[in-house]
């Protein structure tokens, strides 16, 4: 009888060890590459928009905004993730796509989290909302 109820509490204790390493941050999710950005802030981009991030390995972040491109850098720790674009390009185009860069640089100072579902790169602010999704290019 002991002897079962060692076993049963150290498959437990394993059990729970396996879990908790799971729960706690494990290992960054691989975002490295170009992602269109299929929407920011609950909204579609125009058909056929540039809009796309770019994460490379080293921590620089570009990509377009719907109009213009943008650098900066990422920061990627588990599923926490923090985009801090420095500058752009300054040139005017339609106002439709104006107003989505808007969207989309706004959306970016507000992501603190970040998981995949389905493919899909989705960027979440510290409510969990989604402020944007992306697809691999």
């Amino acid at each position: 009888m002991f002897k079962k109820l060692m076993f049963i509490a150290g498959t437990l204790l394993g059990l729970s060890a396996c879990q908790s390493a799971s729960l706690t941050g494990g290992e960054d999710l691989d975002i490295l590459g170009s992602w269109h950005i299929e929407a920011a802030q609950g909204k579609a981009v125009i058909d056929y928009s540039p809009a796309q991030l770019v994460f490379a390995e080293d921590g620089a972040l570009s990509g377009n905004n719907s109009c213009n491109q943008f650098f900066g850098q990422y920061q990627l720790e588990g599923q926490a993730l923090t985009l801090s674009p420095a500058g752009s390009t300054m040139k005017a185009c339609v106002d439709a796509l104006m107003q989505q860069e808007r969207n989309v640089m706004q959306a970016m100072s507000q992501v603190t989290q970040v998981k995949l579902v389905k493919g899909k790169l989705l960027l979440s602010d510290a409510d969990g909302e989604t402020q944007l999704v992306l697809s691999k290019q």
